[in-house]
């Protein structure tokens, strides 16, 4: 896998830039199946005042995997996006195994009793409303009266569709579609 790091606000030393691709690197050994060499994680690290931040991104297939930690030691947060990212990996191949054992259950491929009842989350309740263009801050603005922490909008500016949401640090994102 190959790692590329980089630092905003501040120059990545060769210690910390050695450690975040050794510890990312481990991932892979979560894709064995997969031909490593193709994989490619993003790696940014940034300080804002007392916080370390670390973003990592790898796109998997048609997937992408993304942790982001923050803490006042960049180790620590290096480490903890790590475990962070694990866990995700974990969750997605317990996911695509149970897919699997119900697709060959269905084909008859799997002996009875072997597949348990899932308690995966599903779709509960499904929601249609009426979008109108509206600018950023017209959005913003809406999420906020809504008391919502994203809000879906059409672009007036693009004719897209976007996403508002509230950031952790109380600023505002924005999503917008892009095609592959």
């Amino acid at each position: 896998m190959k790692v590329t790091v980089s630092g905003k606000n501040f120059e990545v030393t060769p210690a910390l830039k050695e450690y975040a691709e050794k510890k990312i690197g481990k991932l892979s050994r979560h894709f064995n199946y997969l031909n490593n060499d193709n994989l490619e994680a993003q790696v940014t690290l940034h300080v804002e005042k007392d916080r370390h931040i670390v973003e990592v991104t790898i796109p998997v297939n048609d997937m992408i995997l993304r942790g982001e930690e923050e803490t006042k030691d960049m180790y620590s947060s290096i480490d903890l996006v790590v475990d962070k990212l694990e866990k995700q990996i974990e969750k997605f191949k317990t996911k695509l195994t149970k897919a699997l054992r119900k697709n060959s259950a269905k084909n008859g491929a799997v002996a009875e009793g072997e597949i348990a009842e899932e308690d995966e989350p599903k779709v509960v309740k499904i929601k249609r409303f009426a979008i109108k263009p509206m600018s950023i801050d017209e959005a913003v603005l809406q999420m906020n009266l809504l008391g919502h922490n994203f809000f879906v909008f059409t672009n007036a500016e693009t004719d897209e569709i976007n996403v508002v949401y509230k950031r952790k640090d109380g600023d505002y994102g924005l999503i917008f579609p892009e095609m592959l």
